[in-house]
Formats: structure tokens, C-alpha cells, sequence
């Protein structure tokens, strides 16, 4: 799924500021991410054949633009290192003895293993199997689980039918997007249901927590990021004539489509009075009430606690047990900090029951 937008494998800023999108779990990721940083998932990849570049933005992708020449050279190599791929095999937990437990088309199988790695995925992508099936035989074990969210996801705003029906589809470029202190540039898009995209999915768990604590948020825009208020102001007190609204938009602060109909939309009490206008164009609150589903999210937070792993991610109450990726509790923007995360955390499990092996 990575790949139809290009494969985002990670991001080119220093390691620091890349641990800085993790939020809450990054003291239990960065150990993990500083043994496979950035340029060490650049290196991995041109192992396998595939030359990376930085986009504009940092963010970094495979020449190609492509998932699957990576994937079958990572599946290839794999292979000849021993992998053994047993498919249409479900994990349903542990018996009474410990052993893991497996649904099969030939009936219920058990294995024994020396160790196991659980990467099991989180809840955001049930059609491809990212399901949480795993939760309750992980509960039923003692294990903490968070519930899960959905995290990088879009959110829902009561849209009037007429904005709905002209602006639905429509991207909101070059704008600054702001949750409490936090103000970062990116852009959205309009949706029928409210507004999606990685301008709002940088935001999603201040967005997510307010809902959950006020049963609604504010999304403030910043239509013109780089024009002061003052300038703002200056242009639109140009005189208006006889010119309509949007035309008079337009010709002063260059306003027009998407962007003047936000302001139409969200704070029509506004459009008459210049300062109070300037305002909302410098600082447009768009009230959201929801989340959207889990099923549609691009990412999920919550999954088993920190608190119940080791160092290795080994689970303490199961030695020989490891869980890594989507399935623990953290959670990250978009733009290359989930893949290189998750590679990062499937490195160190890799890591440490290697060295669980050796120290038996």
C-alpha cells in the first residue's frame, strides 16, 4: 500500500528531529532508530538494488517510485538466507503449555519455537489482514494491549451541502495548519466528510485527544503563511467599489476557489469587517467532530504497552517471545517515520532473540 504513493521509505533530517515526530514512545524507540537511522535504511535499500533520492521535502523514495522491486529483492534475499514462508497459517494464540497455536486449512497445528518474533500489524488496514485479530489471545495471556485509534486518518466537519457539493476533492495548499502552540506548514484536502491529508494527519492525536476530551477540535489555517497580519489588512483595505466580495478577494490578497470559500464557510460572520477578516484568514478555525474510522486510517495508535516489554521488546512474561512494529503502542505522522520505524524495531527484535538464542 506504501508504494501507490511512491514508497516514502523514511526521512532525510537529522536523527534528533526525526525522533522528535514519536511523541510519548520515543525514549522506547530510540535506541531502536539510532542503530537503523535514515541513511541506514538508504544503505539497506541500495543492497538490495534500489538507488533512493531526497524529495523536495525530505522525504526520501526509490528511484523507481516503486514498492515491488524492493520487495521481491528484500523476498529473494530472505529466501536465500532460510526464510521458509508458510501461508494461510493464522496465529491464535499459545496452549495451556505455551506453545504457539496456528489455524490452518489442514486443521489447528502447534509449534514449538526456541523464539518468536510477533509482528502481527496494528488495526488500520483489516481488508489486508492488519486487523488486531491477535488482541484478545495476547489479553487472554496477561499482556497489556491500549486499545486502538485510528492516527493518521481524516476528520469530520459539518460541511454545508453547497461547499460539499463545489469544494469536495479539492486540495488546500500552502497553508499553516495549527493545534494549540503547534503550527506547521503542509496542506489538506476537502472532502465530502470533512478533511484529510498530511497537513491534518501531523496533528491527528492533538486533534484526536480533544475530541475524546471536548467532543470537538479546532483546525486553525493560515491561508497566507508567509504575509503578516498587518499586510493583510493594509491590502484589504484597499477600496472595494462596487466589486463583489470575491472579486475584491481576489484582486487584493489573491484569494479565490477553495481558500475564499473556506472563509465563506467557516466564518461568515467575518466578511464584512476588515481586521476581523484578515483574522480569519490568518487564523481560520475549522471545528471537527470526529475521527474517521479505523478502517480508513493510514495508521493506528495504541497496541501492547512499553511497560510489558524488555529492552529487546521481549515480552517479560513470555521469554523468547518478541513483538515489534504496529502491533506496539506508538504512533507517527506520516512522511517516512512509520516504514523507517518499523524496520528499525524489526532490526533490534531480530537483534535481541539472536542474542536470546546464543545466551541459552
Amino acid at each position: 500500500m506504501a508504494g501507490k504513493s511512491g514508497l516514502n521509505l523514511t526521512h532525510s533530517e537529522p536523527v534528533d528531529t526525526l525522533l522528535s515526530h514519536f511523541g510519548d514512545a520515543r525514549p522506547s524507540l530510540d535506541n531502536a532508530i539510532e542503530h537503523f537511522p535514515p541513511n541506514a535504511v538508504r544503505e539497506w535499500a541500495l543492497g538490495l538494488g534500489t538507488k533512493t533520492f531526497v524529495g523536495t521535502s525530505g522525504h526520501v523514495f526509490p528511484k523507481s517510485m516503486k514498492a515491488a522491486p524492493l520487495l521481491r529483492a528484500w523476498i529473494r534475499e530472505l529466501k536465500t538466507r532460510g526464510m521458509i514462508v508458510h501461508v494461510r497459517h493464522k496465529w491464535r494464540g499459545w496452549d495451556d503449555a505455551g506453545i504457539l497455536m496456528f489455524e490452518t486449512p489442514e486443521g489447528q497445528k502447534t509449534i514449538k519455537a526456541d523464539a518468536t518474533i510477533l509482528a502481527l500489524g496494528g488495526a488500520s488496514w483489516p481488508q489486508l489482514g492488519s486487523d488486531a485479530s491477535w488482541v484478545p489471545f495476547v489479553k487472554q495471556a496477561g499482556i497489556e494491549v491500549q486499545p486502538f485509534e485510528p492516527a493518521n486518518c481524516g476528520f469530520n466537519v459539518a460541511w454545508s451541502d453547497h461547499f460539499k457539493e463545489h469544494f469536495a476533492g479539492e486540495p488546500v495548499k500552502a497553508v499553516a495548519l495549527t493545534t494549540d502552540d503547534v503550527r506547521l506548514n503542509g496542506e489538506c484536502v476537502v472532502t465530502e466528510y470533512g478533511l484529510e491529508g498530511s497537513g491534518v494527519y501531523q496533528h491527528a492525536r492533538a486533534l484526536r485527544e480533544a475530541i475524546e476530551e471536548k467532543g470537538e477540535a479546532v483546525l486553525r489555517l493560515d491561508l497566507m503563511p508567509d504575509v503578516s497580519l498587518d499586510k493583510v489588512i493594509t491590502r484589504l483595505s484597499k477600496p472595494r467599489g462596487s466589486k463583489s466580495f470575491s472579486t475584491h478577494l481576489k484582486k487584493t490578497v489573491f484569494l479565490s476557489g477553495v481558500k475564499a470559500n473556506l472563509i465563506r464557510e467557516c466564518a461568515p460572520d467575518r466578511l464584512d469587517d476588515v481586521e476581523r477578516l484578515a483574522g480569519a484568514i490568518k487564523s481560520l478555525p475549522i471545528k471537527l467532530t470526529s475521527a474517521r474510522p479505523i478502517e480508513e486510517a493510514i495508521s493506528s495508535s495504541g497496541g501492547i504497552a512499553f511497560e510489558a516489554l524488555d529492552e529487546g521488546f521481549m515480552l517479560t512474561s513470555k521469554p523468547g517471545t518478541f513483538c515489534t512494529g504496529e502491533m506496539l503502542n506508538w504512533e507517527a505522522p506520516t512522511g517516512g517515520y512509520l516504514l523507517n520505524a518499523c524496520m528499525a524495531l524489526g532490526r533490534s527484535c531480530g537483534v535481541a532473540a539472536a542474542s536470546y538464542l546464543k545466551s541459552r
